[in-house]
C-alpha cells in the first residue's frame, strides 16, 4: 500500500460549435460567447474570494468510485457521507465491505488522516499540517478535498501569474525558486474553479477536477462531481483516483459535540499498518 501516494491526469471537455443544415440552405453556425475573464492575477484572486467568504457548513451524501493498484488493479464503488465546516474541517466516511466506516478521511486545522479498514488493506495514514510542505505523499488529502469543495481559502499571497487557455483563466503560483507549485483553472464566464493541479519539483503530484456546481447557500457554490487523483512517484500505474458524486448537499449547523466527534482524528488502534506522513514521506509506525 505504500505505492498509493500519487495522482492521474485531468481531461477537459471542449465545447463544439453546432451547425444546422437545412436542405440546400447555407450552414448556420451558433456563435458561442467567449467571456473576457479577469485582467490580472490580483483581479482573478479577488473574484474567487467571494465563494470562499460565503462558504457555509455542509453535510452531503453520495457515491464514490476509487481505483488503485496493489498487486493488481482494484476498483471500489461505495456510498459516502460527508461533513465540512469552513475553513479547515472535513470528514468523509465510505461504506466499504459492509462497514459504514470502511474508509474514513478527515482534516482539521492541525492534523489530517485517512484509514482503510477492510482486512486485506487495514492501513491508517496521518500527519500534522505543520510538518508538510506539499501534497506529495498525502494520498487523498482532506485539504485538497476542502479546496475542491470551495470551502477552504486558497492563499492569495505569493507569486501568482495569470494566463488564458481556451475558456479558462489559469492562475499559476510559483515558489521562491520560480517553480510552479499550484495551478488553478477557472471558468472565465461563471468564475468557478474547474481544476486544481499541485506540483512538486515541476512534477504533478495531485489534481482535483470539479463539475456541475450547485448553489448551496447564498453566493456559495459547491461541485456535485469531484475527481481527485494522486500520482505515484514511481509509476503512473500506482496512482490512486477517487470520483465522488454527491446526490444531496445541504447547509447545516454543527453542535460542539458533533464537531468534536466528526473532526477529531480517531485512534489508529486495530489497524495492521500505521503510517505517519512527514514532509511527503510515509513512515511506518511501530505499535
Amino acid at each position: 500500500m505504500s505505492s498509493w501516494p500519487g495522482f492521474c491526469r485531468f481531461v477537459f471537455f471542449m465545447a463544439v460549435v453546432g451547425a444546422v443544415l437545412g436542405g440546400c440552405a447555407p450552414v448556420q453556425q451558433r456563435i458561442v460567447e467567449v467571456c473576457p475573464g479577469a485582467q490580472s492575477a490580483r483581479q482573478a484572486l479577488s473574484l474567487l474570494k467571494s465563494n470562499w467568504e460565503n462558504a457555509a457548513p455542509i453535510k452531503a451524501n453520495g457515491r464514490a468510485r476509487i481505483r488503485y493498484y496493489d498487486d493488481g488493479l482494484h476498483k471500489e464503488n461505495f456510498l459516502v457521507k460527508l461533513w465540512a465546516d469552513p475553513p479547515a474541517e472535513i470528514y468523509l466516511q465510505g461504506d466499504v465491505a459492509f462497514d459504514a466506516k470502511g474508509i474514513m478521511l478527515g482534516s482539521n486545522e492541525d492534523e489530517f488522516w485517512l484509514s482503510i479498514k477492510p482486512k486485506e488493506v487495514s492501513t491508517y495514514w496521518w500527519g500534522r499540517w505543520s510538518k508538510q510542505v506539499c501534497f506529495k505523499g498525502l494520498v487523498v488529502s482532506g485539504k485538497l478535498m476542502l479546496e475542491a469543495l470551495g470551502i477552504m481559502e486558497i492563499a492569495t499571497d505569493g507569486n501568482w501569474s495569470l494566463s488564458k487557455e481556451g475558456g479558462f483563466d489559469v492562475l499559476s503560483k510559483r515558489n521562491d525558486r520560480d517553480t510552479i507549485v499550484k495551478r488553478i483553472y477557472v471558468d472565465s464566464c461563471d468564475y468557478l474553479v474547474r481544476k486544481i493541479e499541485y506540483f512538486d519539483a515541476d512534477k504533478p503530484v495531485a489534481v482535483a477536477e470539479m463539475d456541475k456546481y450547485r448553489e448551496v447557500a447564498v453566493g456559495f457554490f459547491v461541485p456535485v462531481v469531484m475527481k481527485i487523483v494522486a500520482y505515484a512517484a514511481d509509476n503512473d500505474e500506482n496512482s490512486i483516483s477517487m470520483t465522488i458524486s454527491l446526490s444531496s448537499i445541504k447547509p447545516t449547523n454543527f453542535t460542539e459535540k458533533q464537531r468534536n466527534r466528526l473532526f477529531t482524528r480517531p485512534s489508529p488502534q486495530g489497524f495492521e499498518h500505521i503510517y505517519k506522513i512527514i514532509d511527503g514521506d510515509a513512515i511506518e509506525q511501530t505499535r
